[in-house]
């Protein structure tokens, strides 16, 4: 079992600075023998489709758009077949870890039965801590609640995915206080967000493989 190869699909919006740190930590086995065999990216011009090719990384496009022209007067209905869809692509490439890394789309029970069923587990990077700042703009609205003198420190987490957006099991947190002088600057606070995401993605997606392998010798020795 020590030896078996993890397959990690990574679901991404952006630029991809996150999916880079686990590309460069499956190469250089920070995260043993695991191997991302697909890319997916909701939005076309997402930077992390270029960094997956560089790396000869399989990649799909997965457009809600398309569903929405489908359905132009039920979003539900095409929301709906939209998650139907990708937990079936998902599936097809028999993955044993999905990777949320960046990834701008509120994920359904459409989407998260079929995986559940599968026994697939999937995790997902957020920018803040357990039970604050669930859901978009995070950084953005803890940096507000610190100017206002309502909190002293954010931080980043790697959490099991449900329905409920951002509130599943913490896998690993990382608390981040604020720096007077320093954090003011927004800006200046995402770069150094930014810069404990990439380490954290890579150690929480490890504990998730570790926990996943440590499951599976269970149910083996069991047998």
């Amino acid at each position: 079992m020590a030896n078996s190869e993890t397959r990690l699909i990574v679901l991404i919006s952006g630029s991809g600075t996150n999916l880079q740190a686990l590309i460069d930590a499956c190469m250089n086995q920070t995260i043993p023998n695991a191997r991302i065999v697909r890319v997916v990216s909701n939005r076309k011009a997402a930077y992390g489709l270029v960094r997956a090719q560089n790396a000869e990384i399989p990649t799909r496009y997965h457009n809600l758009l398309d569903y929405k022209k489908c359905y132009p007067d039920n979003t539900t209905r095409a929301r709906a077949e939209f998650d139907k869809d990708l937990a079936r692509y998902l599936l097809e490439d028999c993955p044993d870890l999905v990777v949320c890394a960046g990834w701008m789309h509120i994920l359904s029970p459409d989407f998260l039965n079929p995986l559940e069923i599968a026994g697939l587990p999937i995790i997902n990077l957020h920018p803040a801590l357990p039970g604050a700042f669930n859901g978009a703009n995070a950084i953005e609205r803890a940096h507000k609640d610190w100017i206002g003198g309502k909190i002293d420190k954010t931080g980043v987490m790697i959490h099991r995915v449900i329905s409920e957006v951002d509130m599943g099991v913490p896998i690993l947190v990382q608390e981040i206080p604020f720096v007077k002088g320093i954090d003011e600057d927004l800006e200046a606070l995402k770069q150094r967000i930014h810069e404990v995401e990439w380490k954290t993605i890579v150690s929480g997606t490890g504990l998730a493989i570790e926990e996943l392998l440590l499951g599976r010798a269970k149910k083996e020795g069991t047998k």
